[in-house]
């Protein structure tokens, strides 16, 4: 009953956290079960990965690929050859992917192409926009993986309008928000930086190449921003290569760039903003949980259950309709919210479940399955 748990980029391991540890707190029950974990390396800074799983409480990887960085197809390819490699020479029964990195598409077919059974963690997300290349990773880990677990009814409804079997679809809640509420209160202990107070600044995150790379529409983005700070201050983790694209940007003097940080650190920052933007996928859901008004930074958004229940709006990129939005929020109270069903911190819990059960069930049929080698 061995088990590959992929992760391949930081949004990934605290969505594979719970699910470790959900694995481990089984182990008595199973004792032939053997959950390991496996870093691919597509993002790897060794400080912050170190940070990373220090925080989350995690044991370091058991596999580590060391795929690095590169263009879409080069880290695809190499993480597919990597993988298959050690796939052929642990036979694992199962392979759990996350997210909609390319570590997750690259795994769930090298695995599957070796009739190893997957399943997909966060599954039947859908942005329609074939332009981002996570769409286009969700898409095609998806149509392939055994089991798809997924975190809200939309989700369900996005897979089942593709055609997919319901006995597939498993609707479990989110892993991420399991991690957000056991490390919580440690995150509100750390200290703020600058000198701020709970509530006095704004949170900014961008990362997504569509707003990054094209200095016109960064400048355009800032102009937005550099307004809002004229109200309140932005703070700016940036990772670094967000932090070469800012040369020649203009910066109003109350938005601080500072270095990219830790899971608790940011975790903490954004639980006490007064408002986050961002355009980050992850970060609409955790806001929506910590009741902190977000707006997303995007045209278009794969977790539109943020915007029906939480407190993320849909800003876009237009300086004005930014500013607007910005302007509203900061000129009323955080507007109440719902938190969508199942995202209580059990998600891991569930996914462990239904893959033990099977794992069980089906354990002689799970055993007979051919891992057969690369075809030429």
């Amino acid at each position: 009953m061995k088990i590959f748990l992929v992760a391949g980029a930081r949004p990934n391991f605290m969505k594979v956290a719970p699910l470790m540890e959900a694995f481990r707190a089984r182990k008595d029950q199973y004792p032939e079960l053997e959950p390991l974990l496996v870093h691919t390396g597509q993002h790897y800074d060794a400080q912050m990965s170190d940070e990373f799983f220090r925080d989350l409480a995690m044991p370091a990887p058991d596999i580590h690929l060391g795929a690095g960085s590169g263009t879409h197809a080069e880290q695809t390819a190499r993480v597919m050859v990597a993988f298959e490699k050690i796939c052929l020479e642990h036979h694992p029964a199962l392979v759990v992917v996350v997210g909609d990195v390319n570590s997750t598409m690259a795994c769930a077919i090298s695995a599957r192409k070796l009739g190893i059974a997957v399943a997909h963690v966060e599954a039947g997300l859908r942005s329609r926009d074939m332009a981002m290349p996570e769409e286009i990773n969700r898409l095609c880990t998806d149509v392939i993986s055994d089991f798809l677990f997924t975190t809200d009814p939309l989700a369900d409804q996005n897979l089942l309008a593709e055609g997919c079997p319901p006995e597939r679809i498993h609707f479990v809640g989110n892993t991420m928000i399991d991690s957000l509420q056991k490390h919580l209160n440690r995150a509100l202990a750390m200290p703020l930086p600058l000198g701020l107070d709970a509530g006095s600044y704004a949170l900014l995150t961008l990362h997504r190449p569509s707003n990054v790379d094209d200095p016109a529409s960064l400048q355009l983005l800032f102009d937005a921003i550099n307004q809002i700070a004229d109200r309140i201050p932005v703070l700016f983790p940036a990772h670094p290569r967000t932090a070469q694209r800012l040369a020649g940007i203009r910066l109003h003097d109350r938005v601080q760039v500072i270095e990219p940080l830790g899971y608790l650190s940011f975790l903490g920052l954004m639980a006490r903003a007064r408002m986050v933007l961002t355009d980050s996928g992850g970060i609409q859901e955790e806001t929506t949980v910590l009741h902190v008004p977000c707006l997303t930074l995007r045209e278009n958004t794969e977790r539109p259950i943020t915007c029906e229940l939480g407190t993320n709006i849909l800003a876009g990129t237009n300086p004005s309709n930014i500013l607007r939005h910005a302007m509203d929020v900061l000129n009323a109270p955080p507007p109440a919210n719902r938190v969508p069903d199942k995202w209580d911190g059990h998600a891991g819990a569930r996914i462990a479940d239904v893959l033990l059960a099977w794992l069980v069930r089906d354990r002689r049929l799970a055993a007979a399955r051919p891992i057969v080698g690369s075809q030429r």
